[in-house]
């Protein structure tokens, strides 16, 4: 396997549908920054030689919850309670505030939310249906670690696994919450199931808004993790917003699960199938969702397929600088450190020496116990 497969879009910046809508983001980001605990995670420059700058957006520090999906899957999970609520004659406007309070605790305790997940989506949903009053039931396949198993039934969540991969597990939660009555709140959208996935991308938003916002100069090139391509796309959009047509996004992924590199390089849909076996856990999606594809395959610059070997340095790299990330956050590093060691990803990227670099690290150690043993140097290398 090369250590690189770079793919660019056909047609970058083409007009597309609006997957996204400034309303809904606008009441994303008055909810998500009244919660308690809010605070802009950091963005960290880097010792990176090469690019005029590079900076690192932490999101270890995240509520609490280890990584940035706390800012979607609990927003979107109060968005389906209260709405759930209204339908039953309970509360036409219920808030966030009231549900934390208990205001409306007999009735919230009747709705039971779920999904699918690597790992972190699943700690936001469960944190979210804890803090709002509702029962939560979390599907995971077999390589979700103990350790993020654990972190999520801290949540008071029912922990249920699934034979086969990620996107086995989505089809199971979406099959028992129709046979049951269950809401999915799922950060992937399908034909059919897009409003709990808008309003999870809407979530995320808020961390591209405050990257940007923190950048000394806009960047010129912004490197995400991929997974379903829900936070890429989310990014894209932030990005759009505050910046313009300028920045050129670069989506990273694991070659195991690139589904969005596929999907890239054939210009249509395209789902990855197998076990889906890579270290980068929360990026081990076979199928992109139909919302973020939507976005990206118009504004994604381009996609990189990284092996897996490249983890534990890059993890390693970032730990010598302070900075504590997990084995997914570091897709976006090991993006940029490919491609400016490769003359000719280089050139087609457009990186030179008066580049600023944006990374976006998605989690900080959300399996402490994996943390530690990735960061030993006799970990063992995988192609």
């Amino acid at each position: 396997m090369t250590d690189l497969r770079l793919v660019l879009n056909r047609n970058p910046g083409t007009p597309g549908l609006i997957t996204l809508p400034e309303g809904g983001y606008r009441r994303a980001r008055a909810e998500i920054m009244s919660w308690p605990g809010y605070a802009p995670t950091p963005l960290r420059p880097l010792a990176f030689a090469g690019p005029a700058s590079v900076h690192y957006k932490d999101e270890g520090s995240r509520f609490g919850l280890g990584s940035f999906k706390a800012l979607g899957g609990a927003y979107a999970a109060l968005k389906v309670i209260t709405a759930e609520l209204a339908r039953r004659g309970v509360a036409n406007n219920a808030t966030g505030a009231a549900l934390e309070a208990g205001e409306f605790r007999e009735a919230t305790r009747q709705i039971t939310v779920t999904c699918a997940t690597d790992g972190n989506h699943g700690r936001s949903v469960a944190w979210g249906a804890q803090r709002f009053g509702a029962r939560c039931v979390i599907f995971v396949h077999h390589n979700v670690s103990q350790g993020r198993r654990d972190a999520i039934a801290r949540y008071g969540a029912e922990i249920r696994e699934v034979t086969g991969n990620y996107d086995d597990s989505v089809r199971a939660a979406q099959e028992t919450a129709q046979a049951e009555g269950w809401f999915v709140i799922s950060d992937t959208s399908y034909p059919g199931y897009t409003e709990p996935p808008r309003d999870v991308m809407q979530g995320y938003r808020l961390m591209a808004e405050e990257a940007i916002g923190a950048m000394p100069a806009p960047p010129t090139h912004v490197f995400v993790p991929g997974g379903v391509g829900g936070v890429a796309a989310a990014v894209a959009v932030q990005l759009r917003a505050m910046c313009g047509a300028g920045p050129r996004l670069v989506i990273a992924e694991p070659e195991r699960a690139a589904c969005l590199t596929d999907s890239l390089e054939a210009g249509a849909f395209t789902t990855v199938g197998g076990d889906l076996d890579t270290v980068m856990a929360g990026l081990a999606c076979g199928e992109p969702s139909l919302l973020a594809w939507q976005e990206l395959e118009r504004s994604a610059f381009a996609s990189m397929a990284l092996p897996d070997s490249k983890v534990p340095g890059a993890m390693r790299a970032l730990a010598a600088q302070a900075i504590e990330a997990g084995e997914s956050a570091v897709a976006g590093y090991i993006a940029l450190e490919t491609a400016w060691s490769d003359p000719s990803a280089r050139q087609a990227l457009g990186l030179d020496a008066e580049s600023r670099a944006l990374i976006f690290g998605t989690e900080g150690a959300t399996d402490p116990e994996l943390y530690k043993l990735m960061l030993s140097p006799n970990f063992p290398s995988r192609d």
